[in-house]
């Protein structure tokens, strides 16, 4: 959800804005599947990648079967409001 609404938001602040977010979103996610132990864990197997170029990163959690992407947030936002999808 949180995603749909930020590439919404960056392209009505300009047109493809909101496209280039979602490609830096997406490349972000191909880096956590390359190097998923890459980043410090934040809390047990959570983890968290930056987005570049946008205040915003991918939180995920590394699974015996792989990785499962928790919340692409904005960096300022309450920090903890994701903590309930682990």
């Amino acid at each position: 959800m949180e995603f749909i609404e930020a590439i919404d938001y960056y392209e009505g602040c300009e047109s493809g804005l909101g496209e280039d977010f979602a490609v830096e979103v997406y490349t972000t996610s191909q880096n956590i599947l390359a190097h998923p132990k890459a980043w410090p864990a934040l809390s047990g197997d959570t983890r968290r990648c930056l987005v570049n170029r946008f205040p915003y990163g991918v939180h995920y959690s590394t699974e015996p079967d792989g990785i499962f992407l928790l919340a692409v947030m904005h960096l300022q936002r309450n920090p903890d409001y994701w903590k309930h999808r682990t």
